[in-house]
C-alpha cells in the first residue's frame, strides 16, 4: 500500500525533525547557561536522558555548547578594555575582581571549576582578560564541562536505573 508507506515515511521524518529539534534545543541551552543568560541545561540534559535520548550524543552535544559559551566568554574578556563600563556587559567589576583574584592564585587549573553554577562564567571571563592562551583555555574548560556532564549522566542512570 503506496499510501501507507508514504505516512509511515513522513511519520519517521517527523521523528527525525523532532530528535534534531530536540538536540538544537539542548545545544542553545547548554550555550546560553555557559555565558550570563539564565538557563539550566543540567535540567535539559536529564530530561532528555530519561525521555531516551542516547546518553553520548546528549553529551557531546551539551559539552559542546557550554563549551562554546565559554569560548564567548573568553572572547568578551579578551576585549574587556574596549566595552568596559558599558551597562550591557554582563560580568560585575566585582564578580570579576573576585575571578581574577582567584584566576591569579591558581592559574589556568583553575578553569577546571569553570562548570560550577557560581563564579565559573566570571573564570571564563577572568581568562580572556588575563590573556590565557586559547587552545590551554578550551582544553581545560572542555574537560571540565564534559567531566560534569558524564557526571550528570552517571548519576542519572544509577536512579533510574
Amino acid at each position: 500500500m503506496p499510501i501507507l508507506r508514504w505516512v509511515r515515511n513522513v511519520a519517521e521524518t517527523v521523528r527525525k525533525v523532532e530528535n534534531l529539534t530536540a538536540l538544537a534545543a539542548l545545544f542553545g541551552i547548554a550555550f546560553a547557561a555557559a555565558t550570563f543568560i539564565p538557563a539550566q541545561s543540567e535540567a535539559a540534559l536529564v530530561g532528555m536522558q530519561i525521555a531516551g535520548y542516547p546518553v553520548v550524543l546528549l553529551i557531546a552535544v551539551a559539552s559542546l555548547g557550554n563549551t562554546l559559551g565559554a569560548v564567548v566568554n573568553w572572547a568578551l574578556g579578551c576585549g574587556m578594555q574596549r566595552f568596559s563600563g558599558r551597562r550591557w556587559f554582563p560580568v560585575s567589576p566585582t564578580s570579576l575582581d573576585r575571578a581574577s583574584a582567584w584566576y591569579r592564585r591558581w592559574g589556568r587549573w583553575s578553569l577546571l571549576l569553570s562548570w560550577a553554577p557560581i563564579g565559573g562564567d566570571a573564570l571564563t571571563v577572568a581568562a580572556g582578560v588575563l590573556r590565557e592562551p586559547f587552545w590551554s583555555f578550551l582544553a581545560l574548560v572542555a574537560i571540565a564541562k564534559t567531566g560534569r556532564y558524564v557526571i550528570l549522566s552517571a548519576v542519572t542512570v544509577g536512579l533510574i536505573g
